[in-house]
């Protein structure tokens, strides 16, 4: 059972990772973080398998966030850049460590998924 102290915690944890927490969202935050500003094409290349939707929705949900900034520039075609704000530049380490936690532990999780037939 929960108690109302855990319930403080774990609501604001919750709505925060609900925006950060998603598989693209993680790899957006990563690939910002490497490659510094880039346009909507260029992120989704470097993903390659995003659909149109998902990328601009996930793009909307991180800069409603605050984790990415965007920037229109007034030209013809429009041009639109992404970029980490400082609030995504901390976050930044965080997703790197989970994501090298991955990596180390990607065999191991696929085994047990066999094992227990995922």
């Amino acid at each position: 059972m929960k108690t109302k102290e855990t319930e403080k915690i774990v609501c604001p944890v919750r709505s925060v990772l609900d925006g950060i927490g998603g598989k693209w969202s993680i790899l957006i935050i990563d690939i910002l973080g490497e490659k510094g500003t880039l346009r909507f094409n260029e992120i989704s290349k470097t993903l390659g398998d995003i659909s149109q939707k998902m990328l601009t929705s996930t793009l909307r949900l991180l800069e409603s966030d605050g984790i990415i900034s965007r920037k229109m520039f007034a030209e013809i075609p429009p041009r639109v850049e992404y970029e980490l704000t400082e609030l995504g530049k901390d976050l930044l380490p965080h997703i790197r460590n989970l994501i090298d936690w991955a990596k180390k532990n990607m065999q191991k999780i696929e085994e047990n998924r066999k094992l227990n037939n995922w």
